[in-house]
């Protein structure tokens, strides 16, 4: 007959794989999300036009843009954008 210690220790050996294997994908889905955000805002940094496709599907990811950019010390995009979108409509 095993002792409880056996039994515990015995089952926190079986517990290591699973706690890696959880561990590797929470790590892999975070480095999927730091580059995904990466691509984004590279994307929209460099293309008026995309940026203009965000407005008018996901409005909100692109006023995070406006605001991050404005955070730090670059304005006018968002009024720059407005303009040439006010104006290609006319």
């Amino acid at each position: 007959m095993r002792s409880p210690a056996c039994r515990q220790l015995r089952m926190a050996r079986t517990m290591e794989p699973l706690a890696k294997k959880i561990f590797k994908g929470v790590l892999v889905a975070e480095l999927f999300g730091i580059f995904g955000a990466y691509f984004l805002f590279t994307k929209m940094n460099t293309s008026q036009d995309f940026r203009q496709t965000m407005s008018k599907k996901f409005p909100f990811i692109l006023e995070v843009y406006y605001k991050s950019i404005e955070q730090s010390g670059m304005y006018g995009i968002r009024e720059q954008d407005q303009e040439k979108w006010f104006n290609s409509k006319s």
